[in-house]
């Protein structure tokens, strides 16, 4: 690894709430605010998006836009894949959560037999699939797709058979089968479970780690916790949600929740995380300008963010 690239995934097809695919640019804006020139000192390219299809109207009921969001997973598991290939970090900015399993699958692409590990930072679960959906926003159900999981003991919906077709090619993209394990999961700060995602937590055992055990231990020490938990790895990803934050901090974001993380633990975390060199990618979602005011959510996840990729600069390995 030599460099950070940003890669800009401004795609809100995943989504239940318009808005997530400006958050690219009001975090770029935020930059601006607070006299950074970030965006100016790395390489960034942009995967090309089809929100022209929310106009259109969803097709799929238990998983809507499906068809949109097949052609993003396979764009950005591409630009992630090449962009690991050129030997450069990915630095992902995208607008909803969907679009993680594209990054996921473009790291899997890059190192077929490698074993992966999650660190999902968010309020959230994201495991749902078309059977048990209760929305059918896709955003949701990111990481069913990435093991591979249907969760037919918990299905409460009939998808269409159309649906269904997706949902199989959407399983293999990048390359055929999982491209995790539920165990190699860690999930920080989620705390709106729903039963199928539940059932899943305990069939499989996940790693999971309260708001409270932030609180108690402090970000750094959970940091180090995690990455102790996907020590058996070769490498990780780490996903960070705005939603994880407070629901006073996170106005700007689709489905804030309450009891959330400060911006201070926040940016401790995910710094303390950046240090792992086996963190391969980082990726930051769900900034939605339209939710706020004075764009305060994208000045602080741009805080993060930057705070972050400067963790990642500073390893050893980056700055031979």
């Amino acid at each position: 690894m030599k460099e950070l690239k940003i890669i800009e995934v401004k795609s809100e097809i995943g989504a239940g709430t318009r808005g997530a695919s400006m958050g690219v640019e009001a975090m770029k804006i935020a930059s601006l605010d607070l006299q950074s020139d970030f965006f100016k000192q790395h390489e960034s390219v942009e995967v090309e998006n089809v929100n022209e299809l929310l106009f259109d109207g969803a097709q799929h009921a238990h998983a809507k836009f499906i068809d949109g969001v097949m052609i993003m997973e396979e764009r950005v598991c591409l630009e992630v894949y090449e962009t690991i290939f050129d030997e450069f970090f990915p630095l992902v900015l995208a607008g909803d959560h969907s679009t993680a399993y594209g990054t996921i699958a473009g790291i899997k692409k890059a190192h077929p037999k490698a074993r992966l590990g999650v660190i999902w930072i968010d309020a959230h679960a994201d495991i749902h699939t078309p059977f048990t959906t209760p929305s059918g926003n896709m955003h949701g159900m990111a990481l069913a797709m990435a093991c591979g999981i249907d969760n037919y003991e918990c299905k409460i919906n009939d998808p269409l058979g159309e649906t269904l077709e997706y949902w199989e090619q959407l399983k293999n993209v990048g390359m055929p089968g999982p491209k995790i394990y539920p165990e190699d999961i860690v999930y920080i700060g989620v705390r709106e479970l729903e039963k199928p995602e539940n059932y899943l937590l305990n069939k499989y055992n996940v790693n999971f780690i309260e708001i409270e055990d932030v609180q108690r231990e402090g970000a750094e020490a959970i940091a180090r916790k995690a990455s102790a938990m996907l020590d058996h790895c070769d490498y990780v990803y780490v996903s960070f949600d705005v939603d994880s934050l407070d629901s006073h901090v996170s106005t700007g974001t689709g489905t804030p929740s309450p009891n959330g993380l400060t911006v201070a633990e926040a940016k401790a975390l995910n710094t303390e995380l950046a240090r792992d060199p086996k963190v391969c990618a980082w990726e930051i979602v769900e900034v939605n300008p339209t939710l706020d005011t004075e764009n305060r959510m994208a000045e602080s996840a741009f805080e993060i963010l930057e705070a972050t990729a400067k963790a990642i600069a500073s390893r050893p390995v980056l700055a031979e």
